[in-house]
């Protein structure tokens, strides 16, 4: 499906990938006002979220790459650089495994590359925070009107415990594309198995972030920021594409 896109600035092109319940508007915001005069920045709402509307939820990840991929053909961009956050990281994992030619670079956080010993505890919990959202009426009134009714069958699909793609994050060593993983000291969990990826990978760079946790790009914007271009400056020429 085509995923509803907003546009702005001119350039190279990069994609920001929102996080879960977020959408291309209403995440990366920081990113968006820091990048747009350099770059032409692609905020797509992913499927089942914001104007992107879908039922089809089922094989998440695989569905939500081929998205991108025709969205980015339908905007005549032939390769952009891929950056996401937590659920947009997963997404732009599985895209730059199935279509690295239209990968410039790669820039993820809020994600676990390994599994935790405790993942039932983990994942217990999360399931609990996201049925609380379930049960809070101005909560779900908010997301009704950001994404409309199908909100919740998103929540639903994070139930099952094999839910989280450890098969697919956990297997970074044949990355083709620059990688850059930034991830807040924080969060224990995403830090621990990232943090090795450099060993796997040559084309792979960590950032450890400090007083920062899942969502570093809006806890430490300013920093992130500064490592992001810094990293897209080194792997391509910032501004208009010749």
């Amino acid at each position: 499906m085509l995923l509803h896109t907003e546009v702005f600035g001119d350039g190279v092109p990069i994609v920001f990938l929102h996080t879960g319940l977020q959408t291309g508007m209403t995440d990366f915001e920081e990113q968006r006002e820091y990048f747009q005069s350099e770059f032409k920045v692609i905020l797509p709402d992913l499927r089942g979220h914001g104007k992107s509307t879908s039922q089809e939820l089922s094989n998440y990840y695989e569905d939500s790459a081929a998205d991108l991929k025709d969205t980015l053909d339908h905007l005549g961009v032939e390769s952009a650089h891929i950056v996401g956050c937590s659920i947009g990281a997963l997404v732009g994992l599985f895209f730059a495994k199935r279509f690295p030619e239209k990968v410039k670079t790669l820039t993820l956080s809020g994600m676990m590359a390994e599994k935790p010993a405790n993942w039932s505890e983990i994942h217990l919990n999360m399931v609990e925070q996201q049925n609380s959202l379930l049960e809070d009426e101005q909560v779900g009134a908010y997301f009704e009107q950001l994404h409309g009714d199908g909100w919740r069958e998103f929540i639903n699909l994070a139930e099952e415990e094999d839910s989280y793609p450890f098969e697919e994050t956990s297997d970074l060593g044949g990355l083709e594309m620059p990688t850059l993983f930034m991830v807040g000291e924080e969060n224990a969990n995403e830090t621990r198995g990232v943090i090795i990826a450099p060993l796997l990978n040559k084309q792979i760079h960590v950032s450890v972030i400090p007083f920062a946790g899942h969502l570093v790009h809006s806890e430490q914007p300013e920093v992130y920021n500064q490592i992001l271009k810094r990293f897209l400056k080194k792997y391509s020429v910032v501004g208009v594409e010749s």
